[in-house]
C-alpha cells in the first residue's frame, strides 16, 4: 500500500522487469516510500493527540534522499495561522520526565535538554514523544558527529576546522564530567549504553539543528512540527512566535544556536546580533493577559509573513523533485531508471498530483554563511552572499615577522591597539573579516598601514596618540600630511587611501598564506570534484561547497588589492559621499 500525503492508498502495477537484479533495487525504494508513508501517518496521529493543529492547506512530503518538506497545497496569504503548538507538545527539560533528575544534577540548557532528550529516547513507545521522536533521524549530519579523519580531511583550511575540533574536546568533557556519573548515581535505572558519549553527540546535533528558545521558562527545546520546515536564505515564508502578555505585538521564537562567541567567528555576526534572533517571550503575567485578549499564552504559533501561491514548480521541476527523491543515484541503468521514474510518476499523480504543483514553505534561521550553516544545521547553500573568510591575526603576524623582526612587529601591533582598535574577537582568536565581495575590514587595512609606516611616520604617530581628540585622528593626521588633504574634526578614514603599494602586496601575501591552509589541491580541482560528487555524498559535498565558496571570496580579496583604490576618497561631513566604516573601538 503506498500513501503519500495522506491520499488514498494505491496499488500501482509493476512495469516490468528487464532486469532481474534491478528487482532489489526498485522493491527497496518502493519499502522506502512506504516506510515514509506510514511514519508521517503516526505523526500525525501523535500531533492531533497532543491538541497540535496543523493548518490542511500544508502538507508533509517524505523523499527518501532530501527528507521531510512542507508544502502548501492551496494559497497562503500574510497573516495567516498554519499552526498551533502547545507548550506541553514540546520536549525541554520542564516537561521530561527526566526533569528532577536533571535538576537535582544541576544541569541546564545544552547538558540539561541532551539528558532529557537522550532519556526520552531511551524509553522508544512508552515516551510520550514517541511519534515524534520516530520521525527524527538517530543524529544530524553536522561535523559535530564526523569521525576526527574525516573532520582534517574534508574540512581543512576552512572556517570550521579548528572550530569543530575544539567543539569535540569539550563536549566530550562535558559527557565525561556530567553525563557519565549522572547515568550511575541517578535514583532510577538508566540503560547506560542509551547515555553513551556516541549518544549524547547525537543529541547534540539535533539540539543543535532543531531546537528552539521558547520562553522565560521552558528555556529552549524540541518544538514538534516547527522543525519540519527548511531554511532557505532570505526567503522566509512563515515565522515562529508567541503571544507575548508585554508587548503589543507577537515576539519571535529564535532557533537555538549554540555558543555564540564560536559561531560568531564563523557566521560574520557579533554576539549582540545572536541574542537578538535567539529572543525568548517573557511569561509574566500570562494568564491575566490570556483573558483580556483571548489567547492562549501556552500556545505557539507558525504565521505566515507573506504570501505563497501554490502551483509555482513547473513540470521540469517536478521531475527534477522526483529524480531528487531518489530515482538519480540508484545506479540503475537507463532504460531500467526510466521505468522506475514512470512508475513512480504514475503513482504520485495518482495519489497526491497536488504535490507536484504546491509550493515549499520556508523558514530562515537567520543570515548565515555556509561555515555558520553547515556547522548548525549539515548543509549549505551555493552562491550565499553571508560567506566570509577570516584572516586571523596570527596570521598577519606571521606575515610581519617575514619582513620584519619578531620586536618590530609586537612594538607596531601594540601601537595600533592604543589608538583604541580591534579586529574581531572569539574565545581563543582575534581575527579580521573579508566579506563575500573579498573586501577586508577597515581595521586590517590599518593594521597593515602601521606595520609598513616608516619609523619617524611611526613616531610621530606615537606622540600624537596622548593629544588626539578622536580615535581616527591619530591615523588622520598622518594621511593628511601624506596625501596633501585638509583634516577636520568631523573627517572619517577611506579605505582608499590606506590602500598603498606597500599595503596592496601585504593583502596578496596575507590571500596566499590564506590559500595555503586549504593543502596543495587547486580550486579547479576542488570545483571539478565537486562536479563528480553526489548531493547524497552529504559529507563530501557540502565541504566542498564550503571549501569553494571561501576560496572564492580569497580570489575576489586578490582582485581588491591588485586594483587598489586611486580616486581620493578622505572626505569631511560636507563633502561627496564615499563607501567609509568606521573604525571598531574599545
Amino acid at each position: 500500500m503506498l500513501k503519500i500525503g495522506g491520499a488514498a492508498p494505491l496499488n500501482p502495477p509493476l512495469p516490468p522487469q528487464p532486469y532481474r537484479h534491478s528487482c532489489s533495487r526498485r522493491n527497496y525504494f518502493s519499502s522506502n516510500l512506504m516506510a515514509s508513508s506510514r511514519r508521517l501517518r503516526a505523526f500525525k496521529r501523535w500531533m492531533k493527540s497532543q491538541g497540535i493543529q496543523c493548518s490542511d492547506t500544508l502538507d508533509f512530503i517524505d523523499c527518501p534522499r532530501q527528507g521531510i518538506s512542507v508544502r502548501a497545497l492551496s494559497d497562503l496569504h500574510e497573516g495567516d495561522v498554519v499552526a498551533k503548538i502547545p507548550k506541553t507538545a514540546c520536549l525541554t527539560i520542564k516537561t521530561s520526565g527526566a526533569r528532577e533528575m536533571i535538576e537535582s544534577a544541576g544541569l541546564d540548557g545544552h547538558l540539561g535538554l541532551s539528558v532529557a532528550l537522550m532519556y526520552e529516547k531511551s524509553l522508544a513507545q512508552d515516551s510520550p514523544w514517541a511519534g515524534y521522536l520516530q520521525l527524527l533521524p538517530p543524529q544530524e549530519c553536522l561535523p559535530l558527529v564526523w569521525t576526527l579523519g574525516e573532520v582534517n580531511s574534508l574540512l581543512s583550511g576552512t572556517e570550521l576546522h579548528k572550530a569543530i575540533k575544539e567543539d569535540k574536546t569539550l563536549m566530550y568533557e562535558d559527557w565525561k564530567e556530567n553525563i557519565l556519573p549522572l547515568v550511575y548515581s541517578a535514583p532510577q535505572s538508566l540503560n547506560p549504553s542509551s547515555f553513551s558519549v556516541k549518544e549524547y553527540f547525537a543529541a547534540r546535533s539535533l539540539i543543535a539543528s532543531r531546537s528552539f528558545q521558547i520562553d522565560e521558562y521552558h528555556g529552549f527545546g524540541m518544538v514538534p512540527l516547527a522543525d519540519l520546515f527548511n531554511h532557505k536564505t532570505g526567503a522566509e515564508d512563515v515565522h515562529f512566535t508567541s503571544v507575548s502578555p508585554n508587548q503589543e505585538y507577537e515576539d519571535d521564537v529564535g532557533s537555538e544556536n549554540g555558543d555564540n562567541n564560536e559561531l560568531s567567528k564563523i557566521s560574520g555576526h557579533d554576539k549582540r546580533d545572536s541574542t537578538c534572533e535567539n529572543s525568548y517571550i517573557h511569561s509574566d503575567s500570562e494568564s491575566d493577559y490570556s483573558s483580556v485578549t483571548g489567547e492562549d499564552p501556552m500556545m505557539l504559533q507558525m504565521i505566515m509573513v507573506r504570501e505563497v501561491k501554490s502551483g509555482d514548480e513547473s513540470l521540469s521541476k517536478m521531475r527534477s523533485s522526483l529524480m531528487d527523491c531518489g530515482f538519480k543515484c540508484t545506479g540503475l541503468t537507463f532504460k531500467e531508471n526510466r521505468s522506475l521514474f514512470e512508475l513512480g510518476l504514475k503513482a504520485f499523480y495518482s495519489t497526491t498530483s497536488l504535490f507536484f504543483y504546491a509550493s515549499q514553505v520556508f523558514n530562515t534561521y537567520g543570515s548565515l554563511g555556509n561555515a555558520a550553516l553547515l556547522h548548525r544545521y549539515g548543509f549549505t547553500e551555493a552562491n550565499n552572499p553571508f560567506d566570509i573568510v577570516n584572516i586571523d591575526l596570527e596570521l598577519v603576524l606571521k606575515w610581519g615577522c617575514s619582513l620584519f623582526s619578531s620586536r618590530y612587529c609586537r612594538a607596531r601591533l601594540s601601537l595600533w591597539r592604543r589608538i583604541n582598535i580591534s579586529g574581531s574577537v572569539s574565545e581563543n582568536s582575534e581575527y579580521f573579516e573579508v566579506s563575500s565581495d573579498g573586501e577586508p575590514e577597515l581595521e586590517l587595512l590599518t593594521l597593515l598601514y602601521i606595520m609598513l609606516l616608516p619609523d619617524d611616520t611611526c613616531h610621530k604617530l606615537d606622540i600624537s596618540i596622548c593629544t588626539a581628540d578622536k580615535v581616527s585622528a591619530n591615523i588622520g593626521m598622518i594621511l593628511s600630511e601624506k596625501h596633501d588633504i585638509t583634516w577636520s574634526t568631523s573627517s572619517e578614514i577611506s579605505k582608499d587611501l590606506l590602500l598603498t603599494e606597500k599595503v596592496c602586496r601585504a593583502l596578496l601575501a596575507l590571500a596566499d598564506i590564506r590559500e595555503s591552509c586549504y593543502g596543495s589541491k587547486s580550486i579547479d580541482e576542488d570545483v571539478e570534484a565537486l562536479k563528480r560528487c553526489c548531493m547524497t555524498e552529504r559529507k563530501l559535498y557540502h565541504s566542498l561547497m564550503l571549501r569553494i565558496s571561501e576560496r572564492r571570496i580569497l580570489e575576489k580579496f586578490r582582485t581588491y588589492a591588485t586594483a587598489g583604490a586611486q580616486s581620493p576618497t578622505f572626505q569631511d561631513a560636507n563633502g561627496t559621499s564615499t563607501t567609509r566604516k568606521r573604525l571598531k573601538t574599545h
